[in-house]
Parts: C-alpha cells; sequence; structure tokens
C-alpha cells in the first residue's frame, strides 16, 4: 500500500508499546526501591518504639513500687507522730496541772500569816446532836487562822 506494510507498521507500534513499557518499569522500579528503603526505616522505627514503650513500662513499675514505699514509710511516719502528740498533749497537760500546784502554792507563801489571836481557855466540848455536828465543825473551820472559810 504505501510503501509500507501493515506488518511493518503493526511491528514499529509494538515496539515504541515495548520502550514505553519498559520505561515505565524503571520508574516503578524506582519506585519500589524507595519504598523498600522506606519499610525498612519503618521496621526500624517500629522496633525502637517498641523497645521505648518496653523501657517505659520498667519506668513506671519503678515509680510505683517506689510510691508504695513512700506511702508505707510515711503511713509509719503519721502513725508515730500521732503517738508523739498523745504523749506531748499528756506532758502538757501534767505540766499545766504541776503549773496549778506551785501557783496556788507560792501564792499561799506570799501571803502573810494572820497575828496568832490570843488563844482562850476554851470549855469543854459537850455532846452534840448529828445535825449540830455538821454547823459546828463548820464553824469551827472558818474560826481557824489563815483559812477563813475557804478550802486549800
Amino acid at each position: 500500500m504505501f510503501g509500507i506494510s501493515l506488518g511493518m507498521i503493526v511491528e514499529s507500534s509494538v515496539a515504541v508499546l515495548l520502550a514505553v513499557t519498559i520505561g515505565y518499569c524503571v520508574v516503578l522500579n524506582s519506585r519500589l526501591k524507595r519504598l523498600h528503603s522506606d519499610r525498612e526505616t519503618l521496621a526500624k522505627m517500629v522496633g525502637d518504639l517498641v523497645q521505648a514503650t518496653g523501657h517505659a513500662n520498667a519506668a513506671v513499675m519503678e515509680m510505683k513500687t517506689a510510691a508504695l514505699e513512700a506511702d508505707t514509710k510515711l503511713s509509719e511516719r503519721l502513725v508515730e507522730a500521732e503517738k508523739l502528740d498523745d504523749e506531748l498533749a499528756a506532758r502538757v497537760a501534767s505540766g499545766s496541772q504541776l503549773i496549778e500546784k506551785i501557783m496556788r502554792i507560792t501564792a499561799a507563801a506570799k501571803t502573810p500569816p494572820p497575828a496568832e489571836p490570843k488563844v482562850e481557855a476554851k470549855p469543854a466540848p459537850q455532846p452534840i446532836e448529828p445535825q449540830s455536828r455538821l454547823h459546828s465543825a463548820l464553824q469551827q473551820l472558818a474560826m481557824r487562822p489563815g483559812i477563813g472559810g475557804r478550802a486549800a
């Protein structure tokens, strides 16, 4: 027909398609190499992540153990502090009572003793009825020097 045979056109078109296919295969090959190298990098990253997770878990367990130990020690110290607080409160209370006694003693020592009245001969006691015994005992206490009817 035109000097080029139909077979030649088909052969040349197959050759062109084959060249395009080879070129596309070269491009795909380079992409696959990059993907494969990225896969190795990704596998290394995953391995590092697993290792870091293991270290983090170990650190968390150590922190839990340390927190439990600290809690135990703190509880023991709180119990000891409560005992010391109770003991200190008891000592403060006994100290306050002692100071009150000392204050009463010093107050009694500071007051001058009253002049001794002349002791007159008292008549011999007569038997007293039980109800009047109470009145007479109260009167005798009121007449004692230095007391004046007050309790010690």
